[in-house]
């Protein structure tokens, strides 16, 4: 197998190939390394290569498993993963290696993903570009002039690059769908609870971030939520299941569904119209598919969630600087801190109480009246960015001239459809189903009701027979000629 054949499949049917013995973990993991020695000095995705410890894993895979032997990567966020590194995307927690797996880690390890390296995050992941100062700016493989998102921006790269089928994102207000908006790829953000953050975390952001991972086909997608949703001990809820794999059960045609859908946004952002044409055309496609499709929103009161939006992520984020700091024995000092990251800092770190409680109060506000929408609604369908993907440097957060609150609506301006489902838990997933007149991917974002994951597979699923996306191939990718770091 050469790198070509490798990366044309997905990852089921990469450990397809592993299960019938015409390929071996150990050559599927060559084939991971050789992609990132290729397309990484042109990308910047990948941070560290963990050759040996994908050696040992291998030892013990279970050819059984779903993804048997198949090559994978986690970001540097949140997942903690034995003896990994675990910057956080910055300079202050540099030099972090986490002991110990988190429950996640071990149910991607019992999936049969062979762990070979880690991933680019923007300093503890609040950004929707990817341009940390410790790592340098990440790169969008169909233009390496444009971002490939935030803020599981490296994650997304090597998937849509060819290195790796499938790679670990997590998703605070967008980081699972932005980046799969700008890299072409399929990026679920499944409900919350449905994925296990423990035991090193509760509710992560407050209950508004969720662990998961960027695909390229519906189907890993399925199988691998199958793989690791479920409760860990001592969670504090548990969902209800499907009767049977979402895997089997995407094969089966999707009921006629009820779908509403807009370009407009509730701050009043702008909206390219080549993603407002994006979404007219696929509006057309559902029609014909036989579902019906309203031209309709969920609205709320916007101040007063930007708000919510700016305490939860600023509180969090000046709690997780005195972690890193804490493990890595440093000053806590913006020489170690982006510039608009040290704001949030500074401001989360005046915050009350109080003022959390009622950041956390006005989202289950929001909540309640986004879940009165839906009862009239399967889907509702909109851009997953307001634009196309950003050129480097346009979402700088070492700029020293933004205060927390500015940098949150640069963030939210950029990407006004995603924040409201972190605060609603509504399982959420970007497709690839469009492209710009300039050949960069536009990716569609469809929001189903709580805990109705299966609804939005299916209609995937649907969508992928219909607007094929899967043999898309962008400029960078381990199966062309390599392309010159900008």
């Amino acid at each position: 197998m050469n790198l070509q054949e490798y990366a044309s499949y997905d990852g089921i049917g990469l450990a397809e190939l592993v299960k019938s013995k015409e390929v071996t973990p150990q050559e599927l993991k060559e084939l991971a390394l050789e992609g990132i020695k290729k397309v990484n000095p042109s990308i910047n995705a990948v941070v560290s290569v963990l050759e040996e410890q994908a050696d040992k894993a291998i030892e013990k895979v279970d050819e059984n498993a779903p993804f048997a032997g198949v090559p994978f990567l986690i970001k540097e966020l949140v997942l903690h993963a034995e003896g990994v590194p675990h910057s956080m995307g910055s300079r202050i927690g540099e030099k972090t290696v986490i002991p110990v797996d988190s429950e996640l880690m071990a149910r991607f390890r019992r999936a049969g993903l062979i762990l070979a390296g880690t991933t680019t995050t923007p300093e503890f992941g609040y950004n929707a570009a990817t341009e940390a100062v410790i790592y340098g700016a990440t790169r969008n493989p169909w233009n390496l002039n444009h971002s490939p998102g935030g803020s599981s921006g490296g994650s997304a790269a090597a998937v849509a690059s060819g290195i790796v089928p499938i790679a670990h994102a997590n998703d605070g207000g967008g980081s699972i769908r932005i980046p799969a908006s700008c890299s072409g790829l399929v990026g679920l953000k499944p409900t919350r609870g449905r994925v296990p953050a423990g035991p090193f975390n509760s509710e992560p952001l407050n209950g508004i971030a969720i662990e998961f991972a960027v695909t390229r086909t519906i189907r890993d997608t399925a199988v691998l939520l199958d793989q690791v949703a479920g409760p860990d001990l001592g969670s504090y809820s548990k969902l209800e299941v499907t009767h049977a794999p979402y895997g089997q059960l995407i094969k089966e045609t999707v009921r006629p569904l009820k779908i509403a859908w807009t370009t407009e946004t509730n701050s009043g952002a702008f909206v390219d119209p080549e993603c407002i044409e994006a979404v007219h055309k696929t509006v057309q496609v559902l029609k014909e598919l036989g579902h019906e499709v309203v031209e309709a929103r969920p609205k709320y009161e916007q101040a007063s969630f930007t708000k919510a939006t700016v305490d939860i992520w600023t509180a969090n984020i000046y709690q997780m600087i005195k972690g890193a700091a804490a493990g890595t024995s440093k000053a806590v000092s913006p020489d170690y801190i982006e510039a608009a990251i040290w704001k949030c800092y500074e401001y989360g770190g005046q915050l009350k109480a109080a003022d959390l409680l009622e950041a956390i109060h006005t989202n289950a506000v929001v909540s309640r009246q986004v879940a009165g929408f839906f009862e009239d609604y399967d889907i509702l369908l909109s851009p997953t960015i307001g634009t196309l993907p950003a050129k480097i440097g346009e979402l700088n957060a070492n700029n020293p001239n933004i205060s927390a609150v500015e940098w949150t609506e640069q963030i939210f301006t950029y990407a006004p459809f995603t924040n409201l489902f972190n605060a609603t838990g509504q399982p959420s997933i970007s497709l690839p189903l469009a492209e710009s007149k300039s050949g960069l991917p536009i990716g569609l974002q469809m929001t189903g009701k709580f805990a109705d994951e299966l609804t939005l597979l299916q209609l995937g699923r649907q969508l992928e027979e219909a607007m094929p996306w899967k043999d898309r191939q962008p400029a960078v990718h381990v199966s062309e000629q390599p392309q010159p770091a900008v």
